[in-house]
């Protein structure tokens, strides 16, 4: 395993960071089996969630800190978020002082510690003003409950203005997650400049863009029945991708990764990890396998001449660049692909 220094900040992390996006109370035993081979593999950060486990808030994060129970708690990161709905009331979710201190304590007990390694915003919230949620967050840094701040999928301008109030109320804002990978590279033209600027590093999700970088959606080919694409609520996020360009763009990788001794997934996750502004690349897992195939792709460096045979791959001759780049826009989970790029 390789460890890094996450943004200007003096935290180390792994390269690889396991994700408990969607973990469960009805797949603890395997959550577990999963986070023993992630420590196995010298895996120490972890990400999850307090709206991990939906319609079971908090399950992700209690499946987590009962995997966790036992391991000396110096010895690894947890990391958390706030903002997306918990409950049907109308403080349920958002950024509000009321919800974050309350979101907080109840993360705490789910995750069975006193403190929480990295507090993130699980996105932006425009009904609250901003000074009011880096003041609750600040409280919870000076109280002990959080070390260090984060934010996700918030936009270059959103980050900047975070930035100066955390620097005025002296607290450390050290980190963005958003989603990147080969096939959404939306964050390289504003939002990875603007963090480099201002010491954030790239804690990113969804590498092998929810499963279709590891090759195993075909061109023509129902989906595999126990894949991402077939479960209620990861279709949503991969189903932007099940276009038959993108697939058949996805297999004229094969020959790259095969001549490097990669699996597809490996060369995903490598790519990602070349970035100089990512310091962890988030990933989740079914089996302990899988942790064992995403961590050996830590350390694996990608010449120019493969970069440029990956860009390649990408560029059809119908539809032109399949990448998508727009820096107008955050990527969110909900995003809708162009309708091309949806077709069967």
């Amino acid at each position: 395993m390789e460890y890094r220094k996450l943004g200007m900040s003096g935290l180390t992390i792994s390269a690889i960071t396991y994700g408990t996006w969607l973990t469960t109370q009805d797949v603890a035993e395997v959550a577990h089996e999963c986070v023993a081979a992630a420590l196995d593999e010298g895996i120490t950060t972890f990400d999850t969630a307090d709206v991990y486990g939906n319609p079971d808030f908090g399950a992700g994060e209690k499946v987590l800190g009962a995997a966790l129970s036992g391991v000396r708690r110096e010895s690894v990161e947890i990391f958390t978020k706030v903002c997306l709905p918990t409950g049907p009331g109308p403080n349920d979710r958002g950024l509000s002082r009321k919800h974050i201190a309350e979101s907080c304590n109840a993360s705490l007990r789910n995750l069975g510690t006193d403190y929480i390694d990295l507090y993130q915003a699980h996105r932006y919230d425009e009904g609250t003003p901003l000074e009011e949620t880096m003041t609750a967050f600040a409280d919870l840094v000076r109280q002990g409950k959080v070390l260090y701040l984060g934010v996700s999928e918030w936009t270059s301008a959103q980050i900047e203005a975070a930035a100066a109030l955390a620097a005025e109320l002296k607290v450390p804002l050290i980190s963005n997650q958003p989603q990147y990978s080969m096939l959404w590279r939306v964050i390289e033209k504003e939002v990875v400049p603007t963090c480099a600027r201002l010491g954030l590093g790239q804690i990113v999700f969804s590498p092998v863009a929810q499963g279709t970088l590891t090759g195993k959606y075909l061109p023509g080919r129902q989906p595999p029945a126990e894949s991402r694409a077939k479960d209620s609520r990861g279709s949503l996020f991969v189903g932007r991708y099940l276009g038959a360009p993108v697939l058949a763009a996805v297999q004229r990788l094969r020959p790259i990764a095969d001549e490097l001794g990669l699996s597809l997934s490996q060369l995903a996750i490598a790519w990602v990890l070349q970035n100089p502004g990512v310091s962890s690349a988030i990933i989740g897992a079914s089996r302990p396998a899988q942790v064992r195939e995403n961590a050996a792709a830590v350390g694996r460096t990608l010449d120019a001449d493969v970069l440029a045979r990956i860009d390649a791959a990408f560029m059809d001759d119908v539809h032109g660049d399949l990448v998508e780049r727009s820096p107008t826009k955050v990527a969110t989970p909900f995003d809708v692909m162009p309708a091309w790029k949806a077709e069967e």
